[in-house]
């Protein structure tokens, strides 16, 4: 089982932390920079506490390089994904 999110990654942030929703997408703003994979492993890890889940549950499908990511999450259903992510509004 895998639920699919969609995200765009804001990098070089003031922490790391959830920023809303843009659209179907969720905002992250990540602390690291994005040079060596260092925003996307950032974003893995946060993600994957987030969630409760470990980090190799958490990957990124597509948009290694980009700002817009598409990200899998294994061994969680989409209500129990959409009930650990703030609300849309």
């Amino acid at each position: 089982m895998s639920c699919r999110l969609a995200v765009k990654i804001v990098p070089r942030a003031a922490r790391t932390e959830i920023a809303g929703w843009l659209g179907d997408r969720l905002r992250v703003r990540v602390a690291a920079v994005p040079e060596g994979g260092r925003a996307n492993a950032e974003l893995t890890t946060f993600l994957a506490r987030l969630l409760g889940v470990t980090r190799t549950q958490v990957r990124i499908v597509s948009g290694h390089t980009a700002a817009l990511k598409l990200v899998a999450v294994d061994s969680i259903d989409a209500a129990t994904l959409a009930a650990r992510l703030p609300p849309r509004g």
